[in-house]
């Protein structure tokens, strides 16, 4: 059953009670679909490896899995069985995501594909009366986002993106937001986001593609390449795949499908850091990298080597940001984020946050609601149900597409400038490159014939 406008209206007028007196819901009563077993929103994932299983995984509590989608017949069949024992009820099996967008049953997608294929997905799901949640990094390209900002604007559809740092991590990342709108370090001058480095791989032979796997189908709006992939196995996460390949997981070291770790744990400090300088709807001046290492030959902007992997393995990248500050990020030092100001410094990443700001709060505290001003009300008891809320009150919810885009800019630019070899010059209000047409044509890609977006 699909969320009826009756509980929607319910919704909104509880939640506008509960703001006129000054009270704080309970974070569990929010999401309506945990609430109300009748009125569980009906939600279908496209992608299930890893993160894909991962927030299908999370979401159980507040909605029901309708459909699963997946490309390789093994990942679909072994999650399709994960589910139906978690939610008692076995979900419909689809190898073609458009079967899922074509059920009307289906209130919202949760899309965690590579990153090639999630404006298509995206989009055509919005198109076909979806709300979506989409794993970061939302984009391949800048023009993407751009479309996909004017698909959201057109449908009116709910679109959360999957920076979970907003929304879960011990609230460790608002707090630090907090910190910095309140004035704890002064004026900030300088934010340096450790993103962590990468190896370079051994040459990645062509190799007989798995029989479970539509690797066609795999690529889809990428150039058509060889499967390639060696035997030895990766361990831990992402286990179960070639721990070097052009394919599952490794996905991330190819400019083809991915952005390397800019877009990867890029996608999630800078955006911390755009967040708490105010720097959401704007974006930089200019990027200038300052020390990269390309792990294969490049020309013109591509490499030139097509069997190893071709993002940054190193990289320190300096951006200069509106009202004077310095954004610096880098494959160096400890995996977080660090303020500086004219009156402090603190760290913080998943883990801990650290600093004579962060012990200070022991004497003086932030303000009484400093937390939920930054969140903009009571905190989500994590990104789903923060979604579900959106779909209730049809407003865009914490991980909006317009503030992911302006912060991925800033990574795909890097990705740009490191590929090219030179600094940029960026124009936040055109969102184009300044006097460079040959880094302007990276800010758009082509999708291979058959596999466009169909609008």
């Amino acid at each position: 059953m699909t969320i009826s406008q009756q509980s929607r209206r319910q919704f909104l007028q509880g939640m506008a009670a509960a703001g006129a007196a000054g009270i704080v819901l309970p974070n569990t009563n929010r999401a309506m679909g945990y609430e109300s077993p009748n009125e569980r929103p009906v939600f279908a994932t496209i992608g299930l490896r890893n993160q894909g299983w991962g927030i299908t995984n999370k979401s159980f509590k507040f909605a029901d899995f309708a459909a699963l989608a997946d490309v390789d017949e093994n990942v679909l069949g072994e999650n399709i069985e994960k589910a139906d024992k978690a939610q008692k009820k076995r979900p419909d099996a689809y190898s073609d995501y458009r079967k899922v967008l074509d059920r009307k049953d289906i209130d919202a997608v949760m899309i965690a594909t590579p990153d090639h294929w999630h404006t298509k997905i995206s989009v055509e799901a919005m198109y076909a009366g979806k709300d979506v949640y989409c794993e970061k990094p939302l984009t391949l390209t800048i023009d993407e986002g751009k479309l996909i900002e004017k698909v959201v604007k057109e449908t009116g559809r709910v679109f959360q993106v999957g920076t979970m740092q907003r929304s879960e991590s011990g609230q460790r990342f608002l707090q630090a937001v907090a910190l910095v709108k309140n004035g704890r370090i002064g004026t900030v001058k300088k934010v340096t986001c450790g993103i962590g480095g990468m190896s370079g791989s051994p040459v990645i032979p062509a190799v007989a593609v798995p029989k479970e796997l539509d690797y066609d189908f795999w690529l889809g709006p990428a150039a058509e390449v060889p499967y390639r992939a060696l035997p030895e196995m990766r361990k831990g996460y992402g286990g179960g795949v070639p721990l070097y390949s052009n394919c599952h997981y490794s996905f991330r070291n190819w400019h083809e499908y991915s952005g390397g770790k800019l877009t990867d744990w890029g996608a999630h400090h800078v955006d911390i850091a755009c967040w708490a300088l105010g720097a959401t709807e704007t974006g930089p001046s200019r990027i200038a990298p300052l020390e990269y290492t390309l792990p294969v030959e490049y020309k013109d902007g591509y490499p030139v080597v097509h069997d190893q992997y071709n993002t940054a393995t190193k990289f320190k990248i300096q951006v200069d940001m509106p009202n004077d500050v310095e954004m610096i990020i880098t494959s160096e030092g400890d995996n977080g984020i660090l303020f500086e100001g004219t009156e402090g410094r603190f760290f913080v990443n998943r883990g801990k946050i650290t600093g004579t700001p962060v012990e200070d709060l022991k004497e003086n505290p932030l303000p009484e609601g400093a937390i939920e001003e930054v969140y903009g009300g009571p905190v989500s008891e994590n990104h789903t149900a923060n979604f579900i809320e959106a779909m209730h009150s049809r407003k865009q919810p914490i991980s909006d597409v317009w503030s992911h885009n302006r912060m991925l800019e800033i990574c795909h630019l890097s990705n740009i400038a490191m590929r090219l070899g030179r600094e940029l010059k960026w124009d936040p209000a055109k969102r184009e490159v300044v006097g460079d047409e040959q880094a302007n044509s990276f800010l758009a890609r082509e999708n291979r014939k058959g596999f466009e977006i169909n609008m």
